[in-house]
């Protein structure tokens, strides 16, 4: 009996010793330039200046959501420093800001880097370094290639699902539509148009009477719209930044060109863009959403939009609250800040990317409820969901279900 205890007390005390080293080898914390005990670096850039400033509101939105995590604490104890550089929505620039923000500033990420363009710039220089430029600010399909771009993510639904969703709503609800379309002459652009080709398939050809691009420099696109009209269409699909987009709306008022209108949703800002162009001009405009419009008096009690408000009193009382982009800022700012906390003391770009790849389920209190963060290392599309919306009055309205955006072609 006696040699039954000294056996499971060697046992024990050997359980200890191996419980001791494991334990002590995965508290070995773990960390890659920009990150250290006390601080956690991000870089960060946006159009603080030039023809997409509209969004500069972004990086001034997460710069204070950076400040409430670090008045609370910080993430696991570290602080947070968050350095954004206006780009002016110029590629050459944001090259530039992004070597900066790597070889000098030494960050351990680029955080939701603002713009197609300009991310393309940088997305093979970001990958060769290894340094992940993570949830960026823009929905191109492209950013959903893990395999060729381990490093690079997006966030937003991406702009050619968001297209097809429009197509599709077309062939049902206006099967002999005659569409004029007016889009960006860049990736951005194309994007959107791509997806709504494939949406509308075999249909394209004989529906869309005109395909009209403009460049980001043009100070106006009155001429574009014009043009547009002349070709006696019904639907207008809108593929344009906010500055372009609110002038689209009221140059339509303007000749009287009253087609059904498709308004992609990164101008669907009531604050930058529908307000500015005139809500008379902008009713029954159909757009998406994944959001949650803060300017809808349906969330007044959502927790969600509670804690919103409760950030911005303190933290950015300035913001325009009606502008989605301060909405869409924060609810991104937190999915960073949950990848963030998943680290624990792994703070190694490539353990940041896994964790970027790893969100099942997530509820965000500024998405809309059935809206989804979703990852896996096969998959860099966070959200792939959408609601149609239509203008009525001072705010957007939303009908029909929640749609995935994997609708496919």
């Amino acid at each position: 009996m006696p040699a039954i205890h000294v056996r499971l007390g060697a046992l024990s005390a050997a359980l200890a010793i191996l419980a001791a080293t494991s334990s002590g080898a995965s508290a070995q914390k773990k960390y890659d330039t920009g990150a250290s005990d006390t601080e956690i670096k991000i870089g960060n850039i946006m159009p603080y200046s030039g023809p997409a400033s509209a969004y500069g509101v972004i990086g001034k939105t997460e710069e204070a959501y950076f400040r409430k995590i670090n008045a609370e604490g910080g993430i696991n104890g570290r602080k947070i420093t968050f350095i954004s550089y206006d780009d002016a929505y110029s590629p050459p620039k944001t090259v530039e800001q992004a070597r900066k923000l790597v070889e000098s500033d030494e960050v351990l990420i680029v955080f939701n880097p603002l713009g197609t363009p300009p991310n393309s710039a940088i997305q093979k220089y970001m990958n060769q370094k290894k340094v992940p430029q993570l949830f960026v600010a823009t929905g191109a399909t492209k950013w959903n290639d893990p395999k060729e771009f381990p490093w690079t993510m997006g966030w937003q639904p991406n702009y050619q699902s968001e297209s097809t969703i429009y197509a599709k709503y077309i062939l049902k609800n206006k099967p002999d539509a005659k569409i004029a379309v007016l889009y960006q002459n860049d990736d951005y652009g194309k994007d959107y148009l791509k997806g709504f080709k494939d949406g509308l398939g075999a249909k394209a050809a004989s529906m869309i009477l005109m395909e009209e691009s403009y460049e980001v420099s043009e100070p106006t696109i009155d001429s574009h719209i014009v043009k547009l009209r002349s070709t006696g269409a019904d639907v207008f699909f809108n593929i344009t930044t906010p500055k372009f987009a609110a002038q689209a709306i009221k140059k339509n008022m303007e000749i009287g060109w009253r087609p059904l209108h498709f308004l992609n949703n990164v101008s669907s800002s009531i604050g930058s863009v529908i307000k500015p162009a005139g809500f008379e001009n902008a009713q029954d405009i159909i757009s998406s959403n994944y959001l949650k419009d803060p300017t809808d008096k349906q969330w007044e009690k959502d927790a969600g939009m509670m804690a919103w408000n409760q950030f911005l009193d303190k933290y950015y009382p300035e913001a325009n609250r009606a502008d989605l982009s301060v909405m869409y800022a924060y609810t991104v700012a937190q999915g960073l800040e949950h990848v963030l906390k998943a680290c624990g003391d792994d703070l190694t770009r490539a353990n940041i990317m896994r964790q970027a790849a790893s969100l099942k389920e997530l509820e965000l209190g500024g998405l809309l409820p059935g809206v989804k963060v979703n990852t896996s290392d096969t998959d860099f599309a966070p959200i792939s969901q959408l609601q149609l919306m239509k203008f009525k009055g001072e705010g957007w309205e939303r009908f029909g279900e929640i749609l995935s955006g994997d609708v496919g072609g």
